[in-house]
């Protein structure tokens, strides 16, 4: 009990210290945010709905990058957990796998666009690359972690009758999680349409180069307008996340 209140008192101690280092204690500087976040918003009102259709074609644009660069980036990690699973390939393999992930996932997704706007040059297309290379190094972190907790007793049942390794991903490892394996799909989806909001800051297309012209030009109001529809896109994907939970996940009977 009193080592569980010291390390308390030391995350205490030390986020009060990280805190004032950042100036969160700075009430002259907070003061005025409060005053530049009233001014925003009466700017902000009400919102412009005359770009609605340049918007909305922009904010379509950025989910079919979101969409396609998930799916691409599953299509390459999935295979890259299988490889970076201990319980199935020797530690070199497993090792190897690991390392490209982390490396790929050492890179932001911003970075990830400019790199492939350098490559491809400017559009959609570097987005939707750039959203699947991010995918691929998040996905990849979580899917061998996933992987390695299937029931070693099951594994070994199967081991045991001459189950090659394919067979043993076939019908243990991926049955055992496809649950998780959709929730975190499904999950990456949802983010990256958020993320991929900002890719066109970058020339990456999408509603993020609209943005930036609002943010540049000070029309706060047609800014507020591009904020609604990505809220909207938002709520509309959790519920059909939700929707696609509740309808294809495995639940167990009790």
């Amino acid at each position: 009990m009193r080592t569980d209140l010291f390390v308390m008192a030391l995350v205490a101690v030390l986020l009060s210290i990280v805190l004032g280092q950042l100036g969160f204690f700075d009430a002259a500087r907070l003061t005025k945010g409060l005053r530049n976040l009233g001014t925003l918003t009466l700017e902000m009102s009400p919102p412009d709905a005359s770009v609605l259709p340049v918007a909305g074609e922009a904010l379509w644009e950025t989910v079919q990058m979101s969409f396609a660069g998930t799916v691409l980036g599953f299509l390459v990690s999935l295979p890259l957990s299988i490889l970076g699973t201990r319980h199935l390939f020797s530690a070199p393999v497993s090792n190897l796998s690991r390392l490209i992930a982390a490396g790929i996932r050492t890179v932001p997704v911003l970075l990830w666009a400019i790199l492939f706007v350098i490559l491809v040059g400017l559009g959609p297309l570097a987005g939707t690359l750039g959203v699947a290379a991010y995918t691929v190094g998040y996905l990849a972190k979580i899917y061998p972690e996933l992987f390695e907790g299937t029931d070693p007793e099951i594994m070994e049942a199967v081991r045991s009758t001459g189950a090659s390794r394919f067979h043993l991903v076939r019908f243990v490892v991926l049955p055992e999680g496809a649950n998780a394996i959709l929730t975190q799909l499904l999950f990456m989806l949802e983010y990256n349409i958020r993320a991929s909001s900002i890719l066109g800051f970058v020339g990456a297309g999408g509603i993020g180069f609209i943005m930036q012209v609002y943010l540049q030009t000070l029309e706060y109001r047609r800014l507020a307008t591009v904020l609604l529809l990505i809220l909207l896109v938002v709520l509309v994907m959790d519920g059909l996340s939700a929707w696609l939970r509740k309808r294809f996940l495995l639940v167990p009977q009790l």
